[in-house]
């Protein structure tokens, strides 16, 4: 790569709460177009970059955001990945880490940044998070190192002070502008006075194959939150959903469940069906150990299968991209247990 080329950036923007203006005559928040960017964020101009824009027809709360609209996304990657060094996603906050997730399983080979961000307030707003995380995203998606390589080569979101590998991040605040936090993994990066790097932390490619974005996801899978009180008859319509091929399993600390007879016995009659139930825990920080404790024990015993470290965004995604690729019951069950591209500690 000419490390004295312009570095060529395409932001795609989704919709969110960066993406919104207030209307002067209606006060009311509404998409901006991106001939408007400039106006608002003037210090994209002082980047020596060639920035170019796509806008998503209608703009999506990131609440309604779906396996569609990740294709979409992907497929804008995709189309686009010879003419760009990197990319930059703005999206809403609320389903920022799924669609992070997501992408990083969809977009097997990515070899160049994609980068997503929002705010928690809009970027039109005098008191702004989002200039900040858009001019600092588009830095980043910049950024070469001494051989002209792209710095940054996987999905991550940028938040605030922090760069967070996106299958490892969690929206956590849904008031503070530091929003995400990646509890399992270190930051990517820190953003201070400079944007300092962690190179051991960084995702490198092991092996140079083309981009292969994969659309297909199933959501034929749930998640299942254990609580103290849970009753048989519920779980066991849970599990006997229609369709259901996956369960992302909440459980206690390391991996624990009820010990009751019946739990573990409906959890056995539906992994005997095929059913794949992935176990991961409910605490923000740690992972699921299943031979610390009898009950997880006993899980794992009926074939639960321990989900580590995954977040529960990283979790979900992860199994709808193994079912989607056609993954029979024993091949989804083996590679939920393997990193494929980070989201989890080996």
């Amino acid at each position: 790569m000419d490390t004295n080329k312009r570095p060529k950036i395409l932001m795609i923007y989704t919709g969110g709460t960066i993406g919104m203006i207030e209307n002067p005559d209606t006060r009311a928040l509404e998409p901006f177009d991106f001939d408007h960017l400039i106006d608002n964020v003037p210090k994209i101009k002082m980047l020596d970059f060639d920035i170019d824009n796509f806008q998503f027809e209608d703009p999506i709360d990131s609440s309604a955001m779906n396996p569609e609209h990740w294709g979409e996304i992907a497929k804008v990657i995709e189309d686009n990945y010879e003419k760009y060094d990197g990319f930059v996603v703005l999206h809403g906050t609320d389903t920022m880490a799924y669609t992070a997730s997501a992408l990083s399983f969809m977009l097997e080979g990515l070899d160049k940044p994609v980068i997503i961000t929002g705010s928690q307030l809009p970027i039109g707003e005098v008191r702004t998070d989002g200039e900040e995380n858009l001019i600092t995203a588009l830095q980043i998606a910049a950024e070469r190192d001494e051989h002209g390589q792209a710095v940054v080569r996987e999905v991550a979101i940028l938040f605030q002070n922090f760069l967070l590998r996106g299958n490892r991040s969690t929206k956590f605040s849904a008031g503070n502008f530091d929003a995400f936090r990646s509890n399992n993994f270190p930051p990517l990066a820190t953003i201070g006075l400079d944007i300092q790097y962690d190179t051991d932390a960084l995702l490198t490619c092991s092996r140079q194959v083309p981009l292969s974005v994969h659309y297909n996801m199933c959501s034929d899978v749930l998640y299942l939150d254990l609580f103290p009180g849970i009753q048989q008859d519920i779980l066991s319509h849970i599990l006997n959903a229609p369709n259901l091929k996956g369960v992302v399993m909440k459980s206690f600390g390391a991996g624990n469940g009820p010990n009751q007879s019946w739990f573990l016995e409906e959890i056995k009659k539906a992994v005997e069906r095929g059913l794949v139930i992935v176990n991961i825990t409910q605490c923000s920080n740690g992972m699921v150990l299943p031979n610390r404790y009898l009950t997880g024990l006993e899980l794992s015993k009926a074939g639960v299968v321990p989900g580590h470290d995954l977040t529960s965004e990283a979790a979900i995604t992860k199994m709808m991209y193994l079912f989607g690729k056609g993954y029979d019951t024993a091949q989804v069950k083996k590679r939920m247990e393997e990193s494929l591209c980070g989201e989890l500690s080996v």
